[in-house]
């Protein structure tokens, strides 16, 4: 039987990889992102390559009423959808608490909490239907510990990993299964979006090491989605060789 995987924020970095990877396998694939041609580049390379359907779906989910609008009218037949990625996020600034823009504080909520609320939401009557599912919230190392001048986008991974634990409690009766995957420090536009375009700052958080790549956390999806039915992996940190947490990191020359 087809599967059929949804994922949010496609457009690069892990989304993008984890769909190139479930694609690569066989899936499905429905695709969100903000950047319509982007993702319709990436939706035609996985169709062409894969041999698979791809469904892009152009929308920010900080908007409660794209999210719905888009969702609640998928056809029939894109409506079984087997895995749930929640992956759209972001962090923005590397400020203090004092000095911090309430714009980025703002965005990092309505993307990382809101947004993950929103699309969950929408997405679960159709798992509830069938009595099977399985979500995977996409969270961070940030989520653990907290680090100096990353308040706001620490808090909002903190939250993604406490609404992880009560979906996974409160669907327990609907055989849904959640994951919570934290990344640590991964080579993606993560650093160049944080930063907002400077790229000397984005290159210096990886310099002296190798972090994770975006391939790494698609795995990582992969063997989680496709264990037993009677498994699920709850919770998992992951962090480069060198990375300890969230804190500590050995950089070679330092």
């Amino acid at each position: 039987m087809e599967k059929i995987i949804m994922i949010t924020g496609a457009t690069s970095g892990f989304g993008k990889a984890i769909a190139e990877k479930f694609a690569a396998n066989g899936w499905n694939c429905i695709i969100t992102g903000r950047r319509k041609e982007r993702l319709q580049e990436v939706a035609d390379t996985l169709s062409e390559q894969f041999n698979v359907s791809v469904l892009p779906l152009v929308f920010d989910v900080q908007s409660k009423e794209q999210v719905f609008k888009h969702i609640n009218n998928l056809h029939h037949g894109w409506q079984n959808i087997d895995v749930l990625v929640n992956n759209a996020g972001l962090a923005l600034g590397r400020d203090s608490f004092d000095t911090a823009s309430l714009e980025d504080w703002e965005t990092m909520i309505d993307t990382n909490v809101k947004g993950l609320l929103y699309v969950s939401k929408a997405v679960l009557p159709f798992m509830i239907a069938k009595h099977k599912g399985h979500i995977i919230n996409i969270g961070s190392t940030a989520a653990k510990e907290v680090y100096m001048n990353g308040n706001v986008y620490c808090a909002s991974k903190s939250a993604v990993d406490a609404i992880s634990k009560a979906q996974r409690m409160d669907l327990l009766p609907h055989k849904i299964k959640v994951t919570a995957v934290h990344p640590g420090a991964v080579d993606t536009e993560f650093s160049i979006v944080r930063f907002k375009g400077d790229d000397a700052k984005a290159k210096a958080v990886y310099a002296g090491y190798e972090p994770l790549h975006a391939t790494d956390i698609a795995d990582v999806c992969y063997y989680c989605a496709t264990l037993p039915e009677h498994v699920c992996i709850n919770d998992l940190v992951i962090t480069c060789t060198a990375q300890a947490n969230s804190l500590y990191t050995f950089k070679e020359g330092n």
